[in-house]
């Protein structure tokens, strides 16, 4: 018989993160490479980008960069700090190749690669890069079997990641297909929505993990946080089950929120 973990109430060994998405659009290099080295002096734990080609806002034609690229940068940047993308679409690489991209950045960061993956969205990239966009159905099918073959490579291929395995974040919320993967492959996972959605579907996370027999305690849980948030509302999130906040910012860098965020985590902590 499979053993069964029921949650009722919140409680995790993760300790209380805080981290920043860049978004690497309508920026420089030197802007953006200033912007890591800074935040990560201000103390935040971990340091995201995105994955896509174009801007999502702004100018669409302004500038832009590749995630991966960008994230071995990042891995030279920084010393301390977990990096990652928030989060790599599946189908834009191979699953073996993004394998091998992966223990790379790993091994030039000295363990600190997070290997954040998703479904995708965002047609434009696919259109005008010519990748199939085809339906939100195929392409969480395309993540199960890539995340399958991902793991693979890690086991088989020389030199093994220097974090063996590496850590995966899974991205999306949604709850028959994303929230069940995720139950399955995730060490984190990273959802939108008020506290109150982010608690239903942490809910369901949990309810999957109980369908397949894992410990849910095992997943960290990520969200989203505004720039004008409040300590309440921070709060409600951790409340809710998250326990590490994610901060989305663009060129101008608001270094002030960043700051603000930290003096909360440390409070948290005291």
């Amino acid at each position: 018989m499979r053993e069964v973990f029921l949650v009722t109430e919140f409680t995790t060994a993760h300790p209380l993160r805080v981290g920043v998405q860049f978004h690497q659009q309508q920026t420089t290099y030197s802007s953006f490479a200033g912007a890591v080295r800074r935040v990560e002096d201000m103390g935040v734990d971990t340091i995201w980008n995105w994955d896509h080609f174009f801007p999502l806002y702004g100018d669409p034609q302004g500038n832009h960069f590749e995630s991966w690229t960008l994230l071995s940068a990042m891995a030279t940047l920084t010393r301390r700090v977990e990096i990652g993308c928030l989060v790599t679409c599946n189908t834009y690489r191979n699953p073996a190749l993004l394998s091998d991209m992966a223990k790379t950045v790993d091994h030039i960061s000295n363990g600190r690669l997070i290997l954040g993956i998703g479904a995708g969205w965002f047609e434009r990239d696919y259109s005008e890069y010519g990748y199939e966009f085809g339906t939100g159905g195929e392409r969480l099918a395309d993540l199960e079997r890539s995340l399958e073959i991902i793991r693979h490579r890690w086991e088989v291929d020389v030199p093994s990641p220097v974090r063996n395995p590496i850590p995966i974040l899974i991205g999306g919320g949604g709850e028959k297909k994303t929230l069940r993967i995720a139950a399955r492959y995730a060490n984190m996972t990273h959802t939108f929505g008020d506290p109150g959605t982010f608690a239903r579907k942490m809910r369901v996370l949990d309810n999957w993990c109980a369908e397949i027999g894992r410990n849910p305690l095992e997943i960290e849980r990520s969200c989203g946080t505004q720039k004008f948030a409040t300590d309440a509302q921070r709060d409600a999130y951790v409340k809710a089950g998250a326990t590490h906040l994610i901060l989305g910012l663009g060129e101008p860098w608001d270094f002030d929120t960043v700051k603000d965020l930290v003096r909360w985590r440390d409070n948290r902590h005291a």
